[in-house]
């Protein structure tokens, strides 16, 4: 069995209006086709003018296994010259991934070949915004991003099966206190609904990315994702105007991580064993309630 997912909304084109009512303010998540389309990057961003324009620069590299409750949650596994990565990833698949880094850093004019949608929102934080790589096969970890931000997704050069879920679910989902991630002993794509009951009802959001196609997640919401290709994508993100989610943001990235850094780092595996069951405990215990309603 699988989740109960529908199929997103997409558009070509929207108006401020129609985004602002329809999907900013009632967060609900969009894929926009046209977007990129009057972007240099969309003719420009190959996988070889990546390589040309960033080089030998060494990047941190990321698996699919289960965190080590011993490193931080954003730990690497590996590390390679980013052409060697770009020639990997073009070769065959592999769960290698490049997570949180910055070439633009490295290559500024980077930023002259995308433009932020200010014209369906403002609040857009990243003077270098993130990329993001995989090769086929690779996966993304079930999350919501800490700061809590408005993402605009977009994607290049191939394709990226992308599920989501409203943050409601997030004890039906196994979250892990005091972290922004599920527990990561299910499988997305096909769960064990009889290991883990509570995820037996939560619905979701199904979406395929290709190139140039631009998926707005709204704040909060839960993404895991899966590059069919190996490929790359941009992340915008912009600030909600809500002050309650500014303060939260605060709170995740202040307060909740250095807690959560310190835990770990001074009880490890114990520290790790306790959240899984507290997240375990939470779930069955929203499921025996019919939570969310």
């Amino acid at each position: 069995m699988k989740f109960d997912l529908s199929q997103i909304d997409c558009v070509d084109d929207i108006s401020k209006e129609d985004f602002e009512k329809n999907y900013l303010k009632a967060r609900k998540p969009l894929i926009i086709k046209n977007m990129s389309k009057n972007w240099p990057a969309y003719e420009k961003w190959s996988m070889e003018y990546m390589k040309t324009v960033v080089g030998d620069k060494i990047v941190p590299l990321y698996d699919s296994a289960k965190a080590d409750p011993s490193k931080p949650i954003n730990a690497a596994v590996a590390e390679m010259k980013f052409a060697d990565y770009i020639d990997l990833i073009k070769r065959k698949p592999t769960d290698l991934r490049i997570f949180l880094f910055d070439p633009i850093k490295y290559a500024p004019k980077l930023l002259r070949d995308y433009i932020a949608p200010k014209n369906l929102m403002g609040g857009f934080l990243d003077s270098y915004p993130n990329l993001f790589f995989g090769g086929k096969g690779s996966i993304t970890f079930l999350h919501y991003d800490i700061d809590l931000a408005h993402i605009f997704h977009t994607h290049f050069n191939g394709r990226k099966h992308v599920i989501l879920f409203e943050n409601k679910w997030k004890d039906r989902l196994y979250k892990i206190p005091f972290a922004t991630y599920a527990l990561e002993d299910y499988d997305i794509e096909n769960p064990d609904f009889d290991k883990f009951p509570a995820l037996k009802g939560v619905k979701g959001i199904e979406a395929y990315l290709e190139h140039g196609d631009t998926l707005f997640m709204p704040t909060g919401y839960w993404h895991w994702m899966k590059y069919l290709d190996g490929s790359f994508s941009i992340s915008l993100r912009a600030w909600d105007k809500s002050w309650a989610v500014k303060i939260n943001s605060l709170y995740n990235l202040t307060i909740q991580r250095k807690f959560d850094n310190f835990m770990k780092s001074n009880f490890r595996a114990q520290y790790m064993s306790w959240k899984e069951k507290l997240a375990v405990k939470r779930a069955n215990k929203a499921l025996a309630k019919h939570r969310p309603q």
